[in-house]
């Protein structure tokens, strides 16, 4: 396609989806094209699945891009991209997989259009196992990244769980003029515990969500006794395949922190809750700002924004997800990222 590719080697670290679409979402913006090898190398199945490929497809479409290798279970991807100038982006997800990731793709060329952009998910799962779920994005990802100038409104239509799928999702992504640098370093006083405890309609009987969400708080008592009374909501949607699940969030001075719990066949309600209550706790107790999920999401948000001036966040854990997305947006953007392993603090600034 052409001959200085900046190539990426999709089996680095993690060796997952996430190259690809952090590769895709810098490249859109920066204007270099890239060529990405070895995608997904190490998974049981290597390649591209059908939501990296839907991914890969929304923002060829959204950059009028050119793009070689964009089939199912490719191993290797070109992308030339060109300008971002699409106002409406639909995209169809045929399977279960993850809105959240597609979604993941999406967000940061989004949000350098001229305009602003809507985006309307058909299929796919809202909850997933290994995927961020759509809630988290809406209550925790959307309201840290505000904090860097960027906004969107998101909206769950229709649920979606495996192994159908069928989702509706859409959201809007406003213009950003310019990402503000931040520092979040303390988690501030507790605000408020929060979530959406969900499940398909055929659930109602057994009280799956109230059972979810019951569980959930009994495991969350030491954070209850410090803000007084959670507010965990119940709801039953009709979706195309039987599924449950939990999404928690806490509210603090400075930030939110989240987790979640999926409901699987022969697994208990109370199990569901109780392990996505523990996980939340946990992050929450590590005194961090920036949960585990978060600190690679926000990776190339940091990036962009450092470009004013240095970057700080303090997380709650260095994950082989953050090393590797921060490799790969040290090679699309001329800044540098630092990161102090005992105090779990990541830094980035411009290179000079």
């Amino acid at each position: 396609m052409v001959d200085d590719m900046l190539e990426i080697d999709g089996s680095y670290l993690e060796g997952g989806g996430q190259i690809v679409r952090t590769s895709l979402a810098l490249s859109s913006i920066t204007g270099k094209a890239c060529k990405i090898i070895n995608i997904r190398k190490g998974r049981p199945v290597p390649g591209l699945k059908t939501q990296h490929l839907q991914a890969v497809k929304a923002v060829a479409a959204l950059c009028e891009a050119n793009v070689m290798g964009a089939e199912l279970k490719s191993t290797i991807l070109a992308f030339k991209p060109r300008k971002i100038n699409i106002e409406n982006i639909r995209i169809d997800i045929p399977t279960a997989g993850s809105v959240g990731l597609v979604l993941q793709a999406l967000m940061i060329p989004a949000a350098h259009a001229k305009k602003i952009v809507n985006i309307e998910i058909n299929g796919g799962a809202t909850t997933g196992k290994w995927a961020v779920p759509v809630n988290y994005i809406k209550y925790v990802l959307l309201p840290i990244l505000e904090k860097i100038g960027y906004q969107a409104e998101l909206e769950i239509i229709k649920y979606g769980y495996y192994p159908k799928g069928g989702a509706k999702v859409k959201m809007k992504v406003f213009p950003v003029k310019k990402f503000l640098p931040v520092s979040i370093l303390e988690q501030g006083k507790v605000k408020a515990l929060r979530g959406i405890s969900h499940a398909s309609q055929e659930l109602k009987v057994a009280r799956v969500a109230e059972r979810q969400a019951r569980a959930a708080k009994s495991a969350m008592v030491d954070v209850l006794k410090e803000i007084g009374n959670g507010e965990i909501k119940t709801t039953y949607v009709e979706t195309n395949s039987t599924g449950s699940g939990i999404d928690l969030w806490i509210e603090t001075k400075n930030s939110v922190v989240g987790a979640n719990g999926l409901g699987e066949l022969k697994k208990r309600a109370e199990i569901v809750g109780e392990e996505a209550g523990k996980k939340l706790l946990k992050e929450y107790k590590s005194g961090a700002p920036i949960d585990s999920h978060m600190a690679d999401q926000i990776i190339p948000y940091l990036g962009l924004a450092s470009m004013e001036k240095k970057c700080e966040i303090r997380v709650s854990e260095i994950t082989n997800h953050t090393k590797t997305n921060i490799w790969v947006t040290e090679k699309f953007l001329p800044v540098r990222f630092e990161i102090n392993k005992k105090k779990k603090i990541i830094k980035c600034k411009a290179i000079d």
